[in-house]
């Protein structure tokens, strides 16, 4: 099994000083995955610099103007959340770059499956707005990119981001060659994700939100990916499957309250893993999105790269959730999704 990894020092060119996303969850990420040894098994992919052209399969060209010209003028915040620095438009640049090049990489067939451990985020940038940390939609770009170069026909983009991913969907909200789904905390930022949230005309139905209430772990996640994902992926028959993998649903994560475990993630990944190998021939992409305790993300990155590659198991080093309060439950939520998206 041939496992491709995306990454650049450029990526940490993106100063964001001690904002949560900032350079040390990828400084993090790539020391622990040499000290287990796991990132001598993997492939480089050499990312590259995202065209105007390109972003803009996604992206206003007035928005990635805004954020040339903050980055120009030094940086500077583009909302509360939100900040540029002198290097972050290169840096996007190349978080956009990597995720094309990963995808061009396993539609080749250079790889099997890849994991782009890029920076800024991106499921968050919406076409017109940067927001939530995010500057250009990382994943977005590349759905285009492999829709317009690569002979595809339908897309499959799941997002595993403790937050909506409202970007992406926004994105492809009328666009009916990809399929999007996010399970996500509900309600938490940005406040959309909701059951309604469908898709338009022709598209309706190629949006599927699962939002889950604060404290949801393995089990509920489980469930969801057997009762809900797996069957609408199935029905999609997808030629590519693109996650946004983002870590901030582990129990121990900072800025939010889910139960997730690295365990738990490493059977998410192994699921879509394995639908990816029953619809399209194995054909699938992780682009980093959140996950800001760095032990936790490390480990859960580490655990995601032995799946990948094939390993059976899973070392989880911090283990289940300390905390006693019992999960919601979800069985109310499974039902009213599996006749929302009409599933027997």
């Amino acid at each position: 099994m041939k496992t491709g990894v995306v990454y650049s020092p450029i990526y940490l060119e993106h100063d964001t000083g001690q904002h949560p996303e900032n350079a040390s969850r990828l400084k993090a990420i790539v020391r622990h995955l040499r000290d287990t040894g796991t990132w001598q098994k993997l492939v480089p992919v050499a990312p590259r610099a995202a065209t105007v052209e390109e972003l803009s399969l996604v992206h206003d060209v007035e928005h990635i103007g805004r954020i040339w010209g903050v980055a120009e003028k030094g940086g500077g915040w583009l909302d509360a959340d939100t900040v540029v620095s002198a290097d972050s438009y290169e840096a996007a640049l190349y978080a956009a770059g990597g995720a094309i090049e990963a995808t061009r990489a396993v539609i080749a067939g250079d790889v099997d499956n890849a994991f782009a451990l890029v920076r800024p985020p991106g499921h968050h940038a919406t076409p017109r707005r940067a927001m939530g940390f995010c500057l250009f939609n990382n994943v977005a770009i590349a759905a285009r990119y492999a829709l317009k170069n690569c002979g595809l026909e339908r897309l499959a983009i799941i997002d595993f981001d403790v937050h909506h991913g409202n970007g992406t969907q926004d994105a492809f909200y009328n666009e009916s060659k990809v399929l999007y789904i996010s399970t996500h905390q509900f309600p938490h930022y940005p406040g959309t994700g909701d059951v309604d949230e469908v898709g338009n005309g022709e598209a309706g139905g190629t949006t599927v939100n699962i939002p889950l209430q604060a404290g949801c772990g393995d089990d509920e996640y489980r469930l969801v990916f057997k009762e809900i994902i797996a069957p609408v992926v199935k029905r999609f028959k997808p030629q590519l499957i693109l996650v946004s993998a983002g870590y901030d649903g582990h129990w121990i994560d900072p800025l939010a309250s889910m139960r997730l475990t690295t365990s738990g993630f490493a059977e998410v990944v192994s699921t879509i893993r394995e639908l990816a190998g029953e619809l399209c021939s194995g054909h699938l992409l992780l682009c980093l999105e959140g996950g800001y305790n760095l032990e936790a993300l490390s480990s859960s990155v580490e655990a995601t790269f032995n799946v990948l590659l094939g390993k059976s198991s899973i070392v989880d080093s911090l283990g289940p959730p300390r905390r006693t309060t019992e999960p919601p439950g979800i069985d109310s939520l499974i039902v009213l999704l599996r006749k929302r998206h009409r599933l027997a």
